[in-house]
């Protein structure tokens, strides 16, 4: 039976961030949540790995020593929302956040994909960009200000239990506020169809859960060297992503007009 967070993908879809389901997040977690208060802000601490979202394995499944799913919610490094689970997920401990302290239960936890050391900073603007407008439109959909928003190493106890994430919280938590006033430039969103060429209308911009043509995915495939079945599933969107990577654009694995341009000369 589905769990409570189903709303998750539209809230960040309407935010205009990029959604990727993960299979089966609609049913997973511990049990269902209760009241959502705020969102706790993590940082995935996985040593040695700078792919996109190389943690988000094992935030499904968990460690030997604690049971997936870790948190809602991963975020790679090119601003991609993964929804992992609608329920109950073991991202907290113990800690407390303005008087609340089941942080499992009423908080949603955020793990963005970042080493917390030196290897990993900056931050990708994009990545954080998205971070601020994720958190922002959850705390709007919820009903609460940016005061909500905590990093793991503020809610967690004892104090200095936790470090993440490594970034400067309060700050953060300005840039959330400036987005629910209304007081921050609007997202640069993905055209949703290519500029039109020699007569020719452009073609639509193509994304996993999206309704898509299937004529365009077929060719999409057919470039990539892909199975043509029309559906732009997980294994296309991945073939997407290594291609955008291997050609020096964000791999979002949405194929727009930069996509199109470069598949163009395949």
């Amino acid at each position: 039976m589905p769990k409570s967070l189903i709303w998750l993908p539209t809230v960040l879809q309407e935010a205009g961030l990029k959604v990727s389901l993960c299979p089966g997040w609609e049913d997973r977690g511990h049990g269902d949540v209760g009241r959502i208060f705020g969102v706790i802000c993590h940082h995935t601490a996985t040593p040695g790995k700078h792919g996109n979202m190389p943690t988000l394995n094992t935030l499904i499944k968990g460690r030997s020593d604690l049971p997936g799913p870790l948190s809602q919610l991963g975020l790679g490094r090119d601003g991609t929302y993964y929804i992992i689970a609608a329920g109950k997920c073991f991202h907290a401990g113990q800690g407390i956040w303005n008087g609340v302290v089941n942080g499992n239960t009423n908080f949603i936890g955020i793990e963005a994909e970042n080493t917390g050391g030196a290897d990993d900073f900056p931050w990708p603007e994009i990545q954080l960009d998205a971070y601020h407008r994720g958190v922002a439109a959850i705390l709007k959909h919820v009903g609460q200000s940016h005061e909500w928003c905590a990093g793991h190493k503020e809610y967690a106890l004892p104090k200095g239990r936790k470090s993440d994430p490594v970034f400067d919280m309060v700050g953060f938590r300005t840039s959330v506020r400036d987005i629910l006033n209304g007081n921050a430039p609007p997202p640069r969103m993905i055209p949703a169809t290519e500029p039109a060429q020699n007569g020719r209308a452009g073609r639509a911009t193509i994304r996993r859960g999206g309704n898509n043509d299937a004529g365009l995915v077929k060719q999409i495939q057919q470039k990539l060297r892909l199975e043509q079945d029309g559906d732009f599933g997980p294994k296309t969107e991945a073939a997407v992503r290594n291609f955008q990577s291997k050609n020096g654009i964000v791999p979002d694995g949405i194929v727009g007009p930069k996509s199109w341009l470069i598949l163009d000369r395949i």
